[in-house]
């Protein structure tokens, strides 16, 4: 019953506590219960909060027998990356410079999740600065995979994809700059919605005010549902963040149901230019033909990409994680990961002009994808170029093709950063290995409830949930 519990959705675990079927505190307990035997292995964890946590849920229970007004996600236990700001609680960002902070404010995401009613467990494990898109830095053991414990969960929110697939929380927070949410969800078996660019507010979610060009916070989960549940807490505007979309975020409940009859779908396994490895290939079609099934009419289509969007992404992204993090650089150096000392190294060099030409070609790259859905409804693609690998070995090859070791194998989600639109992964299939692979879902800006609509008929069409990896 544990175990069932566990992994019980997000509206069940709600329901079950207000009324009065299970009690916050006992759940609570439950997940410390399971932190401690398998967060040995998976380093899923940064930073726990048990003495706060068991008293929120005793003021959670508490609510219930008063008779208060519940919140949607009251008394649900959840984790929060170690990206977003948590008063009184450690918030590392991964980084061994900041081992010891303890803030005295919460990010907005973070504000969200308390004031819907969660009980927040931790802090989940994250690349430095959520710079890599596998968890690995200078605070902690690397982050494993509880499909294959020699293997990476992804990054940058791989503490959180880690947790959930193993059933160490009910939901978790992530955020997604170049597909840090939708690599670990692809690479850990779970589902992870990255929002159109503005529509959950980042304030804090970098440590403090930030330049932010690419990255959005998001949910990830076990079911679509509870990816809703949650993205609807998130969303919505706040002054406080300058790139927030002003408009109110629709009933992503509420538009879950009618599917996707009629629909025009594009699929594309390799977006024009991307190496594929031939097995996530034939998985992602067959997963794609499935929208077929379902009264989509299927085409292969994809946007134009004007030769290799990556060096303009990551002119923009460095940059803007450089302008933020600067002051530790160069005097600081020596303490930060080898990746961050290579961003940091390449964003410092750049010129004005430098930025300039990447931004251009960002908004060339915006307009084609913009025009492309003005044809379209949603376009398909695998959610990554391979399964979860070793810890440390990066591919340096996919399908015969040399690829760059720490960008090669993600080259579906970073476009869709650049572009802005809305993009999910959802579990699609096992590859012979036993490894889980995901299928891009991708929609028009301002679509998130489309792209929750198409994720829902394809979770009735394929249902994932009851898959649970070995270390669980």
């Amino acid at each position: 019953m544990d175990n069932e519990l566990a992994f019980a959705p997000a509206a069940v675990v709600q329901r079950m506590i207000a009324e009065r079927e299970i009690s916050a505190v006992e759940l609570t307990d439950l997940f410390y219960q399971r932190i401690a035997q398998f967060n040995p292995q998976l380093s899923a964890y940064l930073a726990l909060c048990p003495e706060q946590a068991r008293r929120d849920a005793q003021a959670a229970d508490a609510a219930v027998r008063n008779g208060d007004t519940l919140g949607p996600l009251h008394g649900v236990p959840i984790s929060i990356k170690d990206l977003e700001l948590t008063s009184g609680l450690t918030t590392t960002m991964g980084s061994a410079v900041f081992r010891e902070r303890v803030p005295d404010l919460d990010s907005i995401v973070v504000e969200r999740v308390k004031a819907a009613g969660a009980i927040i467990l931790g802090k989940t494990n994250t690349p430095e600065f959520g710079q890599s898109g596998t968890t690995e830095n200078l605070v902690s053991e690397p982050c494993r995979n509880p499909w294959h414990l020699d293997y990476t969960a992804g990054g940058s929110s791989g503490g959180a994809a880690a947790a959930l697939a193993a059933g160490l929380c009910t939901l978790a927070t992530g955020s997604d700059g170049g597909g840090s949410i939708r690599i670990p969800s692809s690479f850990s078996g779970i589902t992870g919605i990255k929002p159109t660019q503005g529509r959950v507010p980042r304030y804090g979610g970098y440590g403090g005010p930030a330049v932010n060009h690419f990255s959005q916070s998001g949910p990830l989960s076990r079911t679509v549902r509870d990816t809703a549940l949650l993205l609807q807490a998130l969303a919505g505007p706040d002054s406080r963040d300058a790139n927030t979309l002003t408009d109110d975020p629709p009933d992503y409940l509420a538009g879950l149901e009618g599917g996707v009859q009629g629909w025009r779908v594009a699929w594309s396994p390799d977006l024009g230019y991307a190496a594929v490895d031939p097995e996530v290939a034939q998985i992602t079609q067959a997963a794609a033909q499935v929208f077929q099934q379902m009264g989509a009419h299927v085409v292969e289509a994809a946007p134009e990409i004007e030769g290799d969007p990556f060096p303009a992404f990551a002119a923009v992204f460095g940059t803007a994680s450089y302008t933020s993090y600067q002051n530790l650089y160069p005097e600081r150096r020596d303490e930060l990961t080898h990746y961050v000392q290579a961003t940091f190294d390449m964003a410092s060099q750049l010129t004005a002009a430098d930025l300039s030409r990447a931004l251009a070609y960002v908004d060339r790259h915006k307009r084609r994808f913009a025009d492309f859905f003005n044809d379209y409804d949603l376009l398909l693609t695998p959610a990554m170029a391979v399964t979860a690998f070793p810890i440390g070995q990066h591919p340096t090859s996919i399908a015969g093709r040399a690829v760059e070791p720490w960008w090669g194998y993600l080259p579906f989600t970073f476009p869709i950063n650049m572009s802005g639109q809305t993009a999910a992964s959802v579990p699609c299939g096992f590859s012979a290995a036993g490894l889980p692979v995901g299928l891009h879902i991708v929609g028009p800006s301002g679509a998130e409830a489309k792209v929750l609509r198409a994720m829902a008929a394809f979770e009735e069409a394929r249902p994932w949930a009851q898959h649970r990896p070995p270390v669980s």
